[in-house]
């Protein structure tokens, strides 16, 4: 049985609603839908590809602290309230997945705080190859 260990990434949503930024079950790793927040200071941009940079700076530091990196991502979910929002995110997707390229999809729907313009959820599975502190995307 592989190993099963819960990630937080010190939001105070984690602890209020009772969710785990991201849930490692033995070489999958399962993040939870990640916000444009910066969870340092509880404040988020009203810009959506300021945001977008966020939600994949937050991604990045959870999938880290699994052992694996935004290359083991195999799927991608995007959800916005806006779909006029997404286009211009669409660079920023690029620097983080560009070559990686996993399964995506992009789905308009509310979300919980009206300050959030969008949302990004992801599953990777960790392969064999570890990015040390500091080495990873955007090359």
């Amino acid at each position: 049985m592989g190993e099963r260990r819960l990630i937080s990434s010190g939001s105070t949503f984690e602890r209020e609603i009772g969710y785990s930024r991201a849930v490692v079950d033995g070489d999958w790793v399962h993040v939870s839908g990640t916000t444009g927040f910066d969870y340092a200071l509880m404040t988020i941009s009203d810009d959506v590809v300021a945001q977008a940079r966020q939600c994949w700076a937050n991604i990045d530091a959870a999938l880290r602290e699994a052992g694996a990196s935004v290359q083991d991502v195999v799927r991608v979910r995007y959800l916005l309230p806006d779909a006029a929002d997404f286009e211009p995110c669409w660079p920023v997707l690029r620097e983080w997945l560009g070559e990686v390229r996993p399964a995506a999809t992009m789905q308009v729907c509310g979300l919980s705080d009206p300050r959030m313009r969008i949302e990004i959820e992801v599953t990777a599975r960790r392969s064999g190859t570890r990015v040390a502190p500091g080495l990873g995307w955007p090359r």
